[in-house]
């Protein structure tokens, strides 16, 4: 009998969205072992090897193309049922009020609510107005059904925190900046440096937060601005460094306004998590609209 079930078939679409085993088993809620073994068994099955371990990204072979292709077709399929067997039980209508901390998190949370919004047609979707200091506030208070946070809060019976992805963050500096030279930027390389962030709190900044305080590091001076393109043109025009999402930051890179590197050594990293209601985290749009957030291209290319 074939080993062969949705579980696999999910885990060859993960495998060929984030291009290698790390993040599909990041994508799958897997760990690394346990996503190999999946497909050391269907392998052993269909004695053939599914992929080739390549860079930048793994390359399957004609055997696990095929499966590829199942599973492009089956999985919507079946989501499409899914959806439709929880629109008979729980109703087609519904709200998702989201509440963000988040200043560059509407580069990839509008595409998901884009693709969320024809599938639910009925579930009014909107965005609390303004940047929100703490976005569990207005879940708490009823104000909002969702909210997207950069660190799970303490275990509530109230709330059920699903995570997101995790991201990398890179450095951004003027292309002829004297540390452009360096693969990487440390703590200690931002202790002479203007650092220019989103207007928030040190304890709402990654780089902050993990990176310089541990260190005993602060920069000479921080400089905010609200929008990413005004954080890009400052950096540019040598007015200081940041240090921002890579997903927010790679538009600029590609065109090269700024040159980007890592941060850190390990390299620094941050994660994305989403609050619920403990009695909405079951309704199948809301855990849609998660899903669709972990799978969004620009979530993608979040995660490098």
């Amino acid at each position: 009998m074939s080993p062969l079930d949705l579980r696999h078939l999910t885990t060859l679409q993960a495998l060929a969205d984030t291009g290698n085993l790390t993040r599909a088993a990041q994508r799958v809620h897997l760990t690394q072992s346990a996503l190999s073994r999946q497909i050391a068994v269907l392998e052993e099955h269909y004695a053939q090897r599914l992929f080739e371990r390549t860079q930048p990204a793994v390359r399957f072979t004609p055997a696990g193309q095929r499966l590829l292709d199942l599973a492009a077709d089956v999985l919507p399929r079946v989501r499409d049922a899914e959806r439709a067997l929880a629109q008979l039980r729980e109703g087609q209508s519904g709200s998702l009020r989201i509440a963000v901390e988040c200043h560059s998190c509407f580069d990839w949370l509008m595409p998901a609510m884009d693709a969320l919004r024809p599938r639910w047609p009925d579930v009014e979707m909107d965005l609390l107005s303004g940047f929100l200091a703490d976005p569990l506030l207005p879940v708490l208070d009823g104000r909002a059904d969702l909210a997207v946070l950069h660190e799970a809060p303490p275990p509530s019976a109230a709330l059920v925190v699903l995570p997101l992805f995790s991201f990398d963050f890179v450095a951004l500096l003027a292309r002829d900046h004297p540390r452009a030279a360096q693969p990487a930027l440390q703590a200690a390389d931002f202790a002479t440096e203007t650092l220019i962030t989103y207007p928030v709190p040190d304890d709402k900044l990654d780089v902050m937060r993990q990176l310089l305080l541990p260190a005993g590091v602060r920069p000479v001076a921080r400089r905010s601005a609200e929008l990413t393109a005004a954080i890009v043109q400052l950096v540019a025009s040598k007015r200081g460094i940041a240090v921002l999402p890579r997903w927010a930051a790679l538009p600029y890179l590609e065109r090269g306004y700024v040159v980007g590197r890592a941060v850190g050594t390990p390299p620094l990293r941050g994660e994305l998590f989403a609050a619920v209601p403990a009695q909405m985290a079951q309704r199948a749009y809301v855990q849609e609209f998660v899903e669709l957030v972990r799978g969004c291209e620009q979530a993608r290319e979040a995660q490098g």
